[in-house]
C-alpha cells in the first residue's frame, strides 16, 4: 500500500517525501507545480536514490485525481496541497476558498470512495487568530485573521465532521508554526515562484543580490524590538513530525491535533541578525507598514507532540539559517 502525498513537490512536501522514502515507505506524489518545480522530483531521487511515482494533477481536477486512486492502493494521505500566502489571500479570498476547500472536498470524497480512511492534514498556527496569551496550546480558542487561515480552520472542521460520520476514519491535524531552512544536502529548499510571501525566501533573495532590500512589515508591535515574533522550525524537523503523526493514525482512530514548532519565539530582526552572523552576509532592510492579517507574536506549546508522538524539534535557528543559505548557494552554482 502507498502513502499519497498531495503537494509533494512543494517546500514541506518534498522534505517529507525524502523522510518517507528513507524509511522505505511506498509513496505516490500529486502536484500541479503552482508553487513548486518539476526538478524537485529529480532532487528527491538524487538524495534518496529511489524512484518516485508522480502525477501532475490539480486537486480540483476530480477525474484525473480519481485516476490516482484507481491505479494505486492508497493507505493514507498526507495533504499539503493548497495556496498559502497570507497577503494574497486577503487580496484574493475567493481564489483561496475555492482552491483550498473545494480541492480538499474532492480529495475526501475520493478517499471515501476508495476506502482510504487515514489523513495527515497540513494546518497552520493561523487558526489560533490573535491568541490571548502565549505559548499557544492545542485547546486554545480558534479564530482567524485572514482568508488563508480561514481555509485551514474550515478544512479542519470538515475533516472532523467526516471523522464523526465514519468511525474508521483516523486523522492527524498538524498546526505548523513557521518552517524555514532546507535539506542538509543543499538540493531541496524553499524557492517560491514569484515574489516571496515568507520572510526567509525574502532574506535569501536579498543575500544573493536578487533584491536590494528586505522590507520588514512593521516595527511597532508589542515585542522586544517592535518586529513580529514567530516560532521558526526547521523544515526537516517538521517533516519528521509527519512520520510520527502517520505512525499515530495507523494505530488509533479519531482526530489527533498537534502543534509543530520549537516553542521559542524569535523576532524578524532576530532572524535577520542571526542569518548575517552565521553566513557572514549583510542584509539591507527597511521598515514598511504592517501587513493586513499579521499578529504581533506567535509561538507554540509543543508538549502534546512530545508526549503523544515522541517528537520534538532538534535543530536550532542557527542551523535553519545555515541550511537555507547553503541551498541558495548550491542553486546559484549550477
Amino acid at each position: 500500500m502507498s502513502i499519497l502525498v498531495t503537494g509533494g513537490a512543494g517546500f514541506i512536501g518534498s522534505h517529507t517525501v525524502v523522510e518517507l522514502l528513507e524509511r522505505n515507505e511506498k509513496i505516490v506524489i500529486v502536484d500541479n507545480f503552482c508553487n513548486s518545480s518539476p526538478n524537485v522530483l529529480d532532487k528527491i531521487r538524487d538524495i534518496t536514490k529511489k524512484d518516485i511515482k508522480f502525477y501532475e494533477v490539480d486537486l480540483l481536477d476530480e477525474k484525473n485525481l480519481e485516476k490516482v486512486f484507481k491505479e494505486n492502493d492508497i493507505e493514507a494521505v498526507i495533504h499539503f496541497a493548497g495556496l498559502k500566502a497570507v497577503g494574497e489571500s486577503v487580496e484574493q479570498p475567493i481564489k483561496y476558498y475555492h482552491n483550498n476547500i473545494t480541492g480538499t472536498l474532492i480529495l475526501l470524497k475520493l478517499m471515501q470512495k476508495y476506502n482510504c480512511d487515514k489523513i495527515v492534514f497540513s494546518s497552520s498556527a493561523t487558526v489560533y487568530g490573535k491568541p490571548e496569551h502565549l505559548p499557544i496550546k492545542e485547546d486554545f480558542p480558534l479564530s482567524t485573521t485572514n482568508p488563508y487561515g480561514s481555509t485551514k480552520l474550515m478544512i479542519e472542521q470538515i475533516i472532523k465532521d467526516v471523522c464523526i460520520s465514519n468511525e474508521n476514519f483516523s486523522v492527524a491535524i498538524l498546526r505548523y508554526f513557521n518552517p524555514i531552512g532546507a535539506h542538509e544536502s543543499g538540493l531541496i529548499g524553499e524557492m517560491p515562484n514569484g515574489i516571496p510571501n515568507n520572510i526567509m525566501p525574502y532574506i535569501l533573495k536579498v543575500a544573493n543580490g536578487e533584491y536590494n532590500t528586505l522590507t520588514i512589515f512593521g516595527n511597532d508591535y508589542d515585542t522586544h524590538d517592535g518586529t513580529g515574533v514567530r516560532d521558526y522550525i526547521h523544515v526537516v524537523d517538521l517533516a519528521r513530525g509527519h512520520l510520527k503523526a502517520l505512525d499515530k493514525i495507523r494505530k488509533e482512530k479519531g482526530v489527533q491535533i498537534y502543534n509543530l514548532g520549537t516553542g521559542k519565539g524569535y523576532s524578524v530582526l532576530d532572524l535577520v541578525y542571526m542569518f548575517e552572523k552565521v553566513n557572514k552576509v549583510k542584509i539591507n532592510y527597511k521598515i514598511g507598514p504592517r501587513r493586513p492579517g499579521d499578529i504581533s507574536a506567535c509561538y507554540a506549546d509543543v508538549t502534546k507532540a512530545k508526549e503523544e508522538l515522541g517528537w520534538k524539534a532538534e535543530k536550532g535557528i542557527e542551523e535553519m539559517c545555515k541550511d537555507a543559505w547553503r541551498f541558495i548557494i548550491k542553486q546559484s552554482k549550477k
